[in-house]
């Protein structure tokens, strides 16, 4: 078992999540490991970490020594996780929409992979922020259209526009979960981590950062062991590997592409540089969140560099795979 901590994010204000399309009226509910990497970066090279984070991270040949998991959403105690491929969505139901729900309690995710089935009179799908909810209740935000204008500072003519971001609930945020490499690692990156995700409660996440969007209150830091903070896990199991990052495959991971239940997606946005700001990176296709790959060890992942030709240095898109041990018998 790795030391880790779970990160609760309580927002103060609207959330950016820019997707993939890059249209300025839609917004993504999921925001993906490597962007939170990518703040993280950036938040340490303000408080003066930089070289050593990105030795410690990107350029690590034996693989990161801090994973990050995706942002999964949150209301109250209940934390909703996007579910293993294997076991989701359960068998047909007349009441519930099953596939509808892109994330799911963690409760109903231990259910389903101990053998239990999901109670179809408990649950409904909130459309909205596509979460499986407790019947009769909301999701943990929603998504709303936000109107401002530019103004040109020569012609004092404006430019009206509407952006696309996530409002969220009383009680509700994201959460995340953090690995350490093991104890030494842990015992290095403990406190700048915390201080970078403190940094960034305080400048904010994700798009629309200078209008003040993206904030959070104080953030909140549970410490523990995985998979132990998020699901209990009765015994060891090695074999399939559910996945709670993006992942970029190395050339040590040993994943069985004719076996598991994975799905992929493309990534791509524009690069924030002090150097030059605005530039595309280049496009690479990773494994998502949810993914089941079986292997014969924990799957590792790799950093990309995704400047374009010719730029001034790096741009490293996180790859590496946070994962979780999960029983052969759930593969589908």
């Amino acid at each position: 078992m790795n030391p880790a901590l779970l990160v609760k994010l309580r927002p103060s204000g609207p959330w950016r999540i820019g997707p993939a399309s890059g249209a300025r009226d839609q917004v993504d509910l999921l925001y993906h490991s490597d962007s939170l990497f990518s703040a993280v970066t950036h938040a340490m090279g303000y408080l003066g970490f930089l070289d050593a984070w990105l030795n410690a991270t990107a350029r690590r040949a034996e693989g990161a020594a801090v994973r990050f998991s995706s942002c999964f959403p949150f209301t109250g105690a209940m934390q909703f996780i996007v579910p293993p491929r294997t076991i989701w969505p359960p068998v047909p139901s007349a009441k519930v929409r099953w596939k509808g729900a892109r994330f799911v309690p963690v409760s109903v995710v231990q259910d389903l992979l101990s053998g239990h089935p999901v109670n179809e009179e408990c649950w409904s799908v909130d459309g909205e922020s596509e979460c499986l909810v407790p019947s009769g209740r909301t999701g943990p935000f929603r998504s709303s259209l936000r109107s401002s204008a530019a103004v040109d500072r020569m012609t004092g003519n404006a430019s009206p526009h509407s952006t696309a971001c996530l409002e969220f609930m009383p009680d509700s945020g994201l959460w995340c979960a953090l690995s350490f490499a093991d104890e030494m690692a842990q015992a290095e990156w403990d406190k700048p981590v915390r201080a970078a995700v403190r940094w960034l409660a305080d400048s904010g996440f994700g798009g629309k950062r200078s209008g003040g969007w993206g904030r959070s209150e104080t953030p909140e830091f549970l410490e523990g062991t995985l998979p132990d903070l998020i699901i209990s896990s009765a015994a060891p199991v090695e074999g399939a590997y559910w996945l709670l990052s993006l992942f970029a495959p190395s050339a040590s991971d040993s994943v069985d592409w004719q076996r598991g239940n994975y799905g992929v997606t493309r990534r791509g946005g524009r690069i924030e540089s002090t150097v030059a700001s605005g530039a595309a990176k280049k496009l690479v296709d990773m494994i998502e969140e949810g993914s089941v790959l079986v292997a014969a060890a924990a799957p590792s992942g790799n950093a990309l560099n995704v400047a374009p030709d010719g730029f001034a240095h790096p741009v490293y898109r996180a790859g590496f795979a946070l994962s979780i041990p999960i029983p052969t018998g759930a593969q589908s």
